[in-house]
């Protein structure tokens, strides 16, 4: 038997020891090195060719991001270390570090327990950093700090010891002071990551060692014979002494908790049921005794073995042929055909799996990233995951072949479930379908695959921006009235408030047609700033935008906002001014007449009175469209700076920082999206390819009143509408 069956033996074993399993993400920002440790660490523990690692990228096992040197998928794979005698499982997922694959970053942190945080050496920690480490803290997940590419600082930079020190302190300051913004209250300090205790680990992922200060009386290696060996240009001796994966895996062990540990803390804050009930208990304790409760947190689609879902069982037992319930999917039941562990590309199959694992399974067809999956039909799912930004650039996308139609709808539909990133607007009449994403390289990749995993041809248009529209001032009472006038509904709308839109962004308030917990939402409200009499009336909360029921006493109300909620959700998915989605408005019914014949009152007369009165409320409230907004971070030599101020002048950009670094410059601006598509190669062009640029999506701001007019039309004539907007009048007619 070969190191790796033989390690594929142990870790079947070691499953059912819920002490010694460890569930750990890697994240970071781009190209600080997260692939190289994930492949070294795996080849380390004996799970793939060591000559290979860090070369074969096994993580990276799309050819895509084997072509591109970038992560796109969140991969997994499990392997086996010994510490002290004591043989540990740790599952390991590696996330990707690109802004526009943030989506996966979130729902690995919701399957492991423990994260590895990369910081390159020399850049420090950058924007993505922070971004990872707030989505790792939003879930609980405790972290570690590997400060990774060390050699950089001797070999590039030519830094002495006293230097290096510097600037490692540097970088642990600025991480622990972002641990103490982001963890939960009780952890503030005791997540803290600092060199004595083992918590911070230096190393080279490329060149396969690290040392931390509890791993030294091990190795005999400390900084002192770092230094000498770099300083030698003998990394291979260094590795054989101080190898990464014992070093990091043994940090890992030591620091990171067991599902058992982490459970505890973790399931109050991603499932809001009953703690003290049978479910609740069983989750809190990792009991692979009680009902099955799993969380879907990534769908991969084989070409064999069809969809497989891979998440973290939290409770309850796993066995092959067991029939399971898919939230949302009604009484249907679904039977567990496979069940197997993740190596890379690989799954071993296994019979059973106990709660604390990420298992991957076959046979739940219906069930997508952020699916409950238990043994119980009736109970609470787990909150649902929160993504920090939300799409900007669409495509319009159709199959070349007509016949190709019915597998193009499909292919959709499969990569909007594997990616909930991904928002798939499929038109049946039309055959054009509308794919959005977080931005460019998303879209591109997502492309990619549609043609050249699901073998479908496709034509696309360029690609267009999503815009939002919103509301500057208040406007009505505005009357609107049903097609048989027996119905008539008196609307208000004014902008919400900052604190209330930010809150329902976060995830702090859901997003609910119906409202579970009203008190709670209710005391929210006010705690952000409404006053009591509207939050009182809180009816749904439909992306950034509130429905509050004003009105004292009216007949017949309560049986049509049932009605009154559908057309309020349809004018916030379509707003009046180009019919792109409404973002941070406040609607208000105030008033309503209803005819006392339910008949006279049904969906064809209530939803487009409704809808009307809104529309007409959101003219006369003076509507502005909005476009979003990037943050980018270009870090460029000084004298190329002229030339990327220039770039960003270029594109409606604001430079809100500048800094110099000894001899490179870090600028930091505010760019539109509509004005970042090209980027890419024009600051390659500007700059002579001197230069390493990122961004982050930062919200929305208003088009310039300039441009407002030009560019509704635009939007609204490619939507096949008449290019000037309706105004108030016009709603009031109908």
């Amino acid at each position: 038997m070969g190191r790796k069956e033989d390690n594929i033996q142990k870790a079947s074993e070691i499953m059912k020891d819920i002490t010694r399993i460890r569930n750990i993400g890697i994240a970071a920002h781009i190209d600080h090195g997260k692939t190289t440790l994930s492949d070294n660490l795996i080849a380390g523990a004996g799970m793939m060719s060591e000559e290979l690692a860090g070369k074969q990228l096994v993580l990276d096992y799309d050819e895509q991001e084997q072509a591109r040197g970038i992560t796109i998928n969140a991969a997994s794979a499990s392997m086996v270390h010994e510490v002290e005698g004591v043989t540990y499982l740790v599952n390991l997922i590696d996330t990707p570090g690109h802004v526009d694959f943030g989506g996966d970053v979130t729902r690995a942190m919701r399957a492991v327990d423990g994260a590895v945080i990369v910081v390159d050496s020399v850049e420090g920690p950058m924007p993505q950093t922070e971004t990872v480490i707030r989505q790792a803290l939003r879930e609980r997940v405790k972290p570690i700090l590997f400060i990774n590419k060390v050699d950089r600082l001797i070999n590039e930079l030519k830094l002495g010891p006293e230097d290096m020190l510097k600037r490692f302190v540097k970088i642990i300051t600025e991480v622990n002071r972002l641990l103490k913004r982001y963890a939960p209250e009780e952890f503030k300090e005791t997540w803290q990551v600092n060199v004595e205790n083992g918590s911070v680990i230096f190393g080279s992922a490329f060149n396969n060692w690290a040392v931390s200060t509890k791993y030294t009386p091990k190795s005999s290696v400390g900084f002192k014979e770092v230094y000498q060996y770099l300083s030698s240009g003998d990394q291979k001796t260094l590795a054989k002494k101080s190898a990464l994966h014992k070093v990091l895996l043994d940090a890992v062990v030591h620091h990171l908790p067991s599902p058992k540990v982490a459970q505890v803390y973790r399931i109050p804050q991603i499932w809001k049921g009953n703690i003290t009930s049978d479910v609740g208990k069983a989750m809190t304790t990792c009991d692979s005794n009680g009902p099955v409760m799993m969380m879907i947190t990534k769908i991969i689609v084989d070409e064999h073995a069809g969809e497989v879902a891979v998440g973290r069982l939290f409770s309850g037992k796993l066995v092959k042929g067991v029939e399971l319930y898919i939230s949302g999917a009604g009484d249907r039941k679904y039977k567990v055909q496979q069940l197997a562990m993740m190596v890379g590309p690989d799954r071993i199959s296994i019979d059973e799996m106990d709660a604390g694992n990420i298992p991957a399974v076959v046979g739940l067809k219906d069930a997508i990233a952020g699916s409950t999956v238990s043994s119980l039909s009736d109970l609470e799912v787990f909150e649902p995951m929160i993504h920090y930004s939300e799409p900007v650039v669409t495509v319009a996308i159709e199959a070349k072949h007509t016949k190709d139609l019915p597998r193009l709808i499909e292919v959709l539909r499969t990569i909007a479930k594997a990616d909930p990133s991904i928002e798939v607007e499929i038109n049946q009449e039309t055959g054009e379908h509308l794919m959005s994403g977080m931005g460019e390289l998303h879209l591109d990749v997502t492309l990619y695959r549609i043609k050249n995993e699901h073998k479908v041809e496709v034509e696309t248009s360029d690609p267009i921006v999503v815009y939002r529209e919103t509301v500057q001032a208040k406007g009505g009472p505005f009357e609107g009235k049903s097609p048989n006038k027996h119905n008539k509904f008196y609307v208000e709308v004014e902008p919400l408030e900052k604190s209330i839109t930010e809150a329902i962004l976060k995830g702090d308030i859901v997003q609910a047609e119906r409202i579970k917990d009203k008190k709670a939402v209710m005391a929210l409200l006010q705690e952000l700033g409404m006053n009591r009499d509207e939050a009182k009336g809180i009816e749904a909360v439909h992306g950034p935008n509130v429905l509050l029921d004003l009105t004292k006493g009216i007949q017949y109300l309560s049986e049509t906002m049932e009605l009154v909620k559908e057309s309020f959700v349809e004018a916030m998915d379509r707003g009046p001014l180009a019919a792109e989605r409404v973002y941070g408005v406040k609607v208000m019914l105030v008033d309503a007449k209803l005819h006392e014949d339910s008949i006279h009152r049904g969906p064809a007369q209530v939803i487009p009175a409704v809808r009307n009165a809104i529309y007409g409320a959101m003219c006369l409230a003076n509507r502005i469209l909005l476009e979003p907004v990037q943050k980018v971070f270009v870090d460029t030599p000084l004298e190329e700076s002229g030339s990327v101020t220039r770039e960003f002048q270029q594109r409606r950009g604001l430079i809100t920082e500048m800094e110099q670094e000894g001899e490179q410059s870090k600028i930091t601006a505010m760019v539109p999206v509509p004005e970042m598509f090209g980027f890419a190669s024009a600051i390659r062009g500007a700059t002579g390819g001197r230069v390493l640029w990122s961004t982050e999506n930062h919200g929305h701001q208003t088009v310039p009143r300039d441009l407002q007019m030009t560019v509704v039309g635009k939007i609204r004539e490619r939507k096949g509408l008449k290019a000037e907007p309706y105004d108030a009048k016009y709603y009031a007619e109908l």
